[in-house]
């Protein structure tokens, strides 16, 4: 009936429109605007009710079609719809739509990290992203900048990085620390006597290294990256869509490998999208499908197929990603490291960095596989602080014996899928 309803009040607006723009035609004289409220006052008295929206509102509906659907719209999904249109020849070709659940990025990883940035990986490829995100940042204006719009200021610190390892990890250290160099990272080996010489603060038992990251490591503020590029890629004509992923559509062809091997190739084609607050869903024709979801990467996967095969077969192995939930502390400590304070983790698992120029800090623990808390809430365990994070903190920098916890906030949770390379 709405449908039906909709499709009398077009055939009568476009009756009376009809007519007027012919009488328009007729007479140079008549008054354009004044004709224009004539026609609505004529289609409102021939209707029940009163104000009429002559159509129903679309606006918050994906497309039915785009050569892309990014799902996820945090730092990642972002970016890739940043690369995307910035790297398409011609203005609009490429159609991208990002599909996310939450708009306020309350929850999101991004929003909740502590920002840090490093080159001190032990894998080349996360070396090279990271030392080309760290140029990004420096330059952010360079590529993010919106005509009429303020310039974006990430606050990055380049403080560094300062990882500490014990004896049975200093072999791994100094081999990660030869390969980030031969990748164009700035990293040094420090002994325990030039890290008591740099830092007279670290207590430096048990750390047989240390590297430290002298250029294009620290920390930066999250928020400004992530607003910031929605900000940009908005204004380069990608769409939004607030809701979730419900459903992959899927073809299958088979064909045969050179060697003889029957396999089938399957391409999705049609995306589900779930309206939120609503059992209303839009199907959503496309190309090409990323999954950008972040720490719920895994879980969509799984709508994709990723993992249901049988097992021991590519089809049957899972996205090895999943939610965990990590808890974040600020403290305030008087007598605590000063402004040349680097980005800390222990060998311990004990991360810190300071907060601002008050002396505060924040940092954390991850928790052993044991002790690992339900990620589906974000409160926060203020015992775990007092139990597994503090005394490590204190025994590390015996000034952070006497910190004190700030209330409120004294801290927050947020989910992340990796954590440190503790070398312990």
């Amino acid at each position: 009936m709405a449908m039906l309803r909709g499709l009398l009040r077009l055939r009568l607006l476009c009756g009376l429109l009809g007519r007027e723009l012919s009488t328009r035609r007729s007479s140079s004289t008549l008054d354009w605007a004044g004709k224009m409220s004539e026609i609505k006052k004529k289609i409102q008295s021939v209707l029940p009710g009163g104000a009429w929206n002559p159509l129903y509102d679309t606006s918050h509906l994906p497309p039915e079609h785009s050569d892309v659907v990014i799902v996820g719209g945090g730092v990642l999904g972002l970016s890739v719809a940043y690369w995307l249109k910035k790297l398409e020849k011609q203005r609009g070709a490429i159609q991208v739509l990002v599909v996310e659940r939450d708009h306020t990025y309350s929850r999101a990883s991004t929003g909740l990290s502590v920002g840090g940035i490093r080159q001190q990986f032990s894998l080349p490829v996360n070396v090279q992203l990271s030392l080309f995100s760290v140029d990004f940042l420096r330059n952010i204006n360079d590529y993010l900048a919106v005509v009429d719009d303020p310039p974006l200021d990430p606050r990055f610190n380049p403080s560094g990085y300062l990882l500490l390892a014990s004896e049975k990890g200093a072999a791994i250290m100094e081999n990660n620390v030869k390969m980030q160099r031969q990748e164009g990272a700035k990293v040094c080996l420090m002994s325990p006597e030039q890290l008591r010489n740099k830092f007279p603060w670290i207590n430096t038992e048990g750390v047989a290294l240390a590297s430290y990251g002298l250029e294009g490591e620290g920390w930066f503020d999250p928020w400004s990256l992530l607003w910031g590029l929605r900000r940009k890629v908005q204004s380069m004509g990608v769409l939004f869509c607030q809701g979730e992923v419900t459903r992959f559509v899927s073809s299958s062809n088979r064909m045969e490998t050179t060697n003889g091997e029957e396999v089938t190739l399957k391409r999705i084609h049609e995306v589900h999208v779930k309206m939120d607050h609503s059992l209303e869903y839009q199907p959503v024709e496309c190309a090409i499908v990323i999954n950008a979801a972040g720490a719920w990467s895994g879980q969509v996967a799984e709508l994709a197929g990723i993992g249901k095969g049988p097992p021991g077969t590519l089809q049957g192995t899972k996205l090895p990603v999943e939610p965990r939930k990590r808890y974040v502390y600020l403290w305030h400590c008087p007598e605590g490291p000063g402004l040349e304070t680097p980005f800390i983790a222990d060998t311990s698992g004990v991360y810190f960095r300071r907060e601002g120029l008050g002396n505060n800090y924040l940092g954390g623990c991850s928790p052993t596989e044991e002790e690992e808390p339900n990620p589906g809430n974000l409160e926060v365990d203020h015992d775990f602080f007092q139990d597994k994070v503090w005394p490590q903190l204190a025994q590390r920098v015996p000034a952070f014996e006497n910190l004190k916890v700030i209330l409120p906030p004294c801290g927050w949770a947020g989910r992340r899928t990796a954590g440190f390379e503790v070398l312990t």
